[in-house]
């Protein structure tokens, strides 16, 4: 699933695309996508001025100067495809926005999960989202509070976005890591100094300067995880050997050796 550098990499290039421009048209493509983006919501997002595009979480949301907002959600394999209103469609193309200057941008989704809805103005369709992973306030006081109300481990933990908004599979593997935190550990036992250190840890693994955003499914640039999809390789930091275990039904990948706070 894109995490929080790919998802903000992809609304840089959509405030790029469309900010300050006209919709001409928004036509969902995939049947679940028509159910969720009605035609009443085409109408009502016809001819209005992109304002502004924000990342919240996984969330991207295009700012109408209706006050209105056009929400979409990568899910596990979405992205982005620029270009224009002359070029063919993408075959795997959910949903399409066209502008008025003559630019298309494309939701292409191969899995089909990606979500595009209208939030009318005072409305929000957004879940509860904790404090942005990447946020400069997060420190380990913050953690220490959300955490302790969580009787779960902490790399499942990390990943509920009503903890850290943006923190997913990867990123969240990858700092504990960087920290030597145990994933299975539970989250809600973690002093202070120990979350203070998974803080720095994961601004660390969130930085392009450290970790260029790259979507998971790419070859190159494999090399930028420490642990990520990495079972049975040599850890880095101890020579121990990469394991992986299933948490919440997903993938965690760690060196038992090393991680051990």
């Amino acid at each position: 699933m894109p995490e929080l550098p790919e998802v903000e990499k992809a609304a840089r290039a959509l405030a790029k695309a469309a900010v300050g421009k006209i919709v001409a048209a928004v036509r969902p493509i995939h049947p679940s996508l028509k159910r969720r983006f009605t035609p009443a919501h085409a109408r009502r997002s016809k001819g209005r001025r992109v304002e502004s595009v924000e990342r919240r979480g996984k969330h991207q949301l295009l700012n109408l100067d209706s006050g209105d907002t056009i929400v979409i959600h990568f899910r596990m394999n979405g992205d982005w495809e620029i270009g224009t209103v002359d070029d063919p469609v993408d075959r795997f193309a959910r949903a399409v926005i066209d502008l008025t200057d003559g630019t298309r941008i494309a939701l292409v989704d191969r899995r089909a999960l990606s979500t595009i809805t209208l939030d009318r103005e005072g409305s929000s369709s957004l879940p509860k989202l904790g404090r942005e992973a990447s946020d400069p306030s997060l420190d380990a006081a913050y953690l220490f509070d959300v955490l302790q109300r969580r009787k779960i481990a902490i790399k499942p933990a990390l990943m509920d976005q009503a903890v850290l908004a943006g923190l997913g599979n990867i990123y969240a593997a990858e700092a504990l890591w960087e920290a030597q935190i145990d994933p299975r550990s539970a989250a809600a036992s973690k002093s202070s100094d120990t979350l203070a250190k998974l803080v720095e840890a994961i601004r660390l693994v969130l930085s392009p300067k450290r970790r260029r955003p790259g979507r998971y499914t790419e070859s190159r640039g494999r090399n930028r995880f420490a642990v990520y999809d990495r079972e049975g390789e040599e850890c880095r930091r101890c020579g121990g050997t990469i394991q992986r275990i299933v948490q919440a039904g997903r993938s965690t990948y760690f060196c038992p050796d090393c991680q051990t706070g």
